[in-house]
């Protein structure tokens, strides 16, 4: 898992994940105000004023290496339309989880979220060696549920009680994992869905 935090640049024919700086912030501000996508109850989304506070504190995180945080910039506009991380590195097994993302509404459903993923996927097994790659969100999230069961990870389990929510509430947390031997027939449903 050499450099796994590394700031590396990642890009695909639709997008390009940028290492996050400073010089999102203003991009960031309108991904979140576009749709209002930081009233939803069920995510952590920051509002638009709060987005310079949450782009310190991933690159914080990224300094101490437990995170390696992204801008996406879809290329047919030029915009950024959203962020995304590998956090919850485990150097030791070695494995990894995706999160921390979100999207403009725009950018939903439009293959962004699938080359995103392919892109990262594809370096944590393919360049880091990652035995396994994860992803979690929360039970009400019934959007990001079905992405990423798109994506073609499979669902290890829910757990119960698991994180106290912003508004005191308690989370139920939803496992999903795709591991080193399910990627390639990973990678060939990503490029498929992406060719159509």
């Amino acid at each position: 898992m050499n450099d796994v935090t590394a700031a590396v640049l990642l890009q695909g024919p639709r997008v390009r994940l940028e290492p996050l700086g400073p010089d999102h912030v203003e991009g960031l501000r309108a991904v979140v105000a576009e749709g209002e996508l930081f009233r939803t109850w069920y995510t952590r989304v920051p509002a638009p004023e709060a987005v310079e506070a949450e782009v310190d504190r991933r690159l914080a995180a990224q300094a101490a290496g437990t995170m390696t945080p992204w801008a996406v910039r879809r290329l047919d506009t030029g915009a950024v339309c959203g962020t995304t991380t590998y956090m919850n590195v485990r150097a030791d097994v070695p494995r990894l989880e995706i999160g921390s993302t979100f999207f403009a509404p725009s950018a939903q459903r439009t293959g962004i979220n699938a080359e995103t993923k392919l892109l990262m996927l594809g370096r944590a097994f393919d360049d880091l060696g990652c035995i396994a790659v994860e992803f979690r969100t929360h039970w009400h999230n019934h959007q990001s549920r079905a992405a990423i069961a798109r994506l073609g990870a499979k669902q290890d389990g829910v757990l119960r009680d698991n994180d106290v929510w912003h508004d005191g509430s308690l989370r139920d947390t939803v496992v999903f994992s795709i591991l080193r031997g399910e990627w390639p027939a990973v990678r060939s449903g990503l490029r498929f869905r992406l060719s159509r």
